[in-house]
């Protein structure tokens, strides 16, 4: 058995063991995906930052998200159609379901990469929504919606995007400030 797949069943192992043990991981797989956002808004809306500072950190982040997510991730499913392991898999405790590929994991691109652009922002900020991307990744492969090498693709993929996009933002803040 591959390696991906061993990792995978002693995740998704720790589902159907208990009622609040399956609510956690529910909740970790969907519900803080949504929690993160606002988090997001929270943090920057009462930072120190100006409001130039506070608009390009959301503008920046968001962008970088929606581009790995619905751009790059989009692109890879048309073209590789890699099912679900609660489809292609034998004896999985699937929590919740989903019917798009799975390879690479949307929410995993789209947190990681928002939480790489937080980070090169503001390292501490970053370090909780890595966390934050982390725990709705593995909430999302023990729920049996993703095997861990979705999560680590999306990781990646999400990590380079956000890069890109904070390094072309500040590229384009840099000349704006040589021009005024």
């Amino acid at each position: 058995m591959a390696l991906d797949i061993q990792i995978f069943y002693a995740l998704n192992s720790l589902a159907g063991q208990s009622h609040l043990l399956d609510g956690l991981i529910i909740f970790l797989a969907v519900y803080l995906a949504y929690v993160t956002i606002i988090a997001l808004l929270g943090v920057v809306f009462y930072s120190n930052y100006s409001k130039q500072e506070k608009w390009e950190v959301l503008i920046v982040a968001g962008l970088a998200g929606i581009v790995a997510r619905f751009g790059v991730v989009e692109i890879i499913r048309f073209f590789y159609h890699h099912p679900r392991p609660f489809t292609a898999l034998p004896s999985v405790h699937a929590l919740i379901t989903d019917s798009a590929w799975s390879f690479p994991s949307g929410h995993a691109t789209f947190f990681f990469a928002l939480a790489t652009a937080v980070y090169l922002y503001n390292k501490k900020w970053g370090i909780g929504f890595f966390t934050a991307a982390t725990l709705i990744s593995l909430g999302r492969v023990i729920a049996g919606v993703h095997y861990p090498s979705d999560i680590l693709g999306g990781a990646i993929i999400g990590a380079v995007v956000a890069w890109v996009t904070v390094w072309t933002a500040r590229q384009i803040v840099e000349k704006q400030h040589q021009t005024s």
